[in-house]
């Protein structure tokens, strides 16, 4: 009996011990998949960031006809079409220099592509090359046009041409114009439907943006202009160095990345997927959304947009805060401007190192820091989200159109002018030049 009872336990310690080996095996491989998995939701998201249209041709295309306004007539669309120069100088529109076909690249570096004809810009959109923007084609023929995520969050770095190069993905493009490219489209009746106005409204709101802005909340409110006349736009927002950082967009509450995504794929960029915000049902704050049924979106056929969110989310929270490169700021000034930003500043009472926003519900009143509260009133808890500082450095790209979400300050200084006066600070001349050097250096 007592032989059998040593058997038992030794029997039970040497399955203890196949157990834990197996459970020593199985941690290892979760580690290995963790990184299989992080490899792969990288590639995945990074292909739908650059080009997935989420269905969305079937309204850029399908209903607005805006493929017939970028072939013209003389491509089988209608008017003067949109050429390389117009889709570069005017309308803001980026090429990826890498998805250019080679013999057309050395072309056009020859000077031998005529960038005054439409037709060139039909190749480009066939190559993929223009970024955000994707052509579907039957032979030569375009018959549809799309738009990805890179469209509005995405430029390059210019290295071939102006507007031609490598791309600089999560970048706003402030020289994107959105309402410009709105306007040229030969059928706008959709968007009248939807804000129940005539066209010339719809062209007048649109193109009162400019560069750089869109208004994404239009769909919601139609509010198309400030109580000053101004544009309801705001800047195209930068979509990295998001890790770690609540609440994105420029005011209150609407949500995560992966809020944003959703809407934006959904009631933005038109395509065909699933969304539920159940805010927007307020009728006296959202009048156009509640109407339209915008917080109650399902999709017809296949979802496109849903699936992809995961893996879209994890791309751009990938994307880090750029770096400011060597010389860009004085280090010795910057120094002393890192004391006044942590000291006599304040700033990092909300801009919390390193994410340099509040940990947290990073969310103030207009009054809070002393502007109007125009578009907070537009958010659903009516507030201003602390910016993440990142980029300072780059007004060329990053800052392009200014500070604050509509870039009413043109530059740092007029910012650190505006919260010296608000908080009573008090700052010198000398402290401020040193914050300045300190805030490029971010």
């Amino acid at each position: 009996m007592i032989q059998k009872r040593r058997a038992l336990c030794a029997l039970a310690g040497l399955s203890g011990l196949t157990l834990c080996a197996l459970a020593f095996q199985d941690g290892k491989q979760h580690d290995k998949d963790i990184g299989k998995y992080a490899a792969q939701m990288m590639k995945e998201g990074r292909e739908t960031f650059r080009h997935d249209t989420f269905g969305s041709e079937d309204f850029w295309g399908g209903k607005l006809q805006l493929h017939l306004a970028v072939a013209g007539a003389a491509n089988g669309g209608v008017g003067p079409g949109v050429s390389p120069k117009t889709a570069l100088q005017t309308l803001g529109l980026k090429v990826d220099m890498n998805a250019v076909p080679a013999a057309v690249a050395k072309a056009i570096k020859a000077g031998k592509v005529d960038l005054n004809d439409p037709k060139n810009t039909l190749l480009l959109l066939k190559a993929g090359a223009v970024v955000g923007v994707k052509g579907f084609f039957k032979g030569d023929r375009i018959e549809s046009i799309g738009i990805t995520c890179a469209m509005c969050h995405s430029t390059v770095d210019d290295k071939f041409l102006p507007g031609i190069g490598n791309r600089l993905d999560g970048y706003p493009n402030r020289d994107l114009n959105t309402g410009a490219i709105i306007a040229a489209a030969p059928n706008l009746k959709p968007l009248m439907d939807m804000l129940q106005v005539a066209e010339a409204t719809v062209k007048k709101v649109v193109m009162a943006w400019g560069p750089g802005k869109f208004d994404a909340e239009l769909n919601l409110d139609g509010k198309g202009f400030r109580p000053d006349g101004k544009t309801s736009a705001t800047l195209i927002p930068a979509a990295l160095g998001l890790a770690g950082v609540n609440n994105h967009t420029w005011t209150g509450s609407w949500g995560t990345v992966s809020y944003w995504n959703a809407y934006v794929g959904n009631l933005e960029m038109h395509g065909n997927g699933t969304f539920f915000d159940p805010r927007l049902d307020n009728a006296e704050k959202y009048p156009v959304a509640a109407r339209t049924g915008q917080g109650h979106i399902k999709p017809k056929g296949v979802d496109r947009i849903s699936p992809k969110l995961p893996a879209l989310h994890f791309y751009q929270l990938g994307i880090p805060r750029p770096k400011a490169p060597k010389g860009a700021f004085n280090e010795m000034m910057a120094e002393s401007g890192k004391r006044h930003f942590n000291g006599i500043a304040k700033c990092s009472s909300c801009h919390v190192p390193p994410t340099f926003t509040e940990p947290g519900w990073n969310l103030h009143k207009a009054e809070e820091i002393g502007i109007d509260d125009f578009q907070a009133m537009r958010s659903p808890d009516e507030r201003y989200r602390t910016e993440p500082l990142r980029g300072l450095w780059d007004v060329k790209k990053m800052h392009k159109g200014g500070f604050y979400h509509d870039g009413r300050f043109a530059t740092l200084m007029d910012v650190v002018n505006h919260y010296d006066r608000h908080f009573k600070l008090s700052l010198s001349q000398e402290q401020k030049l040193e914050l300045i050097e300190y805030l490029k250096s971010l």
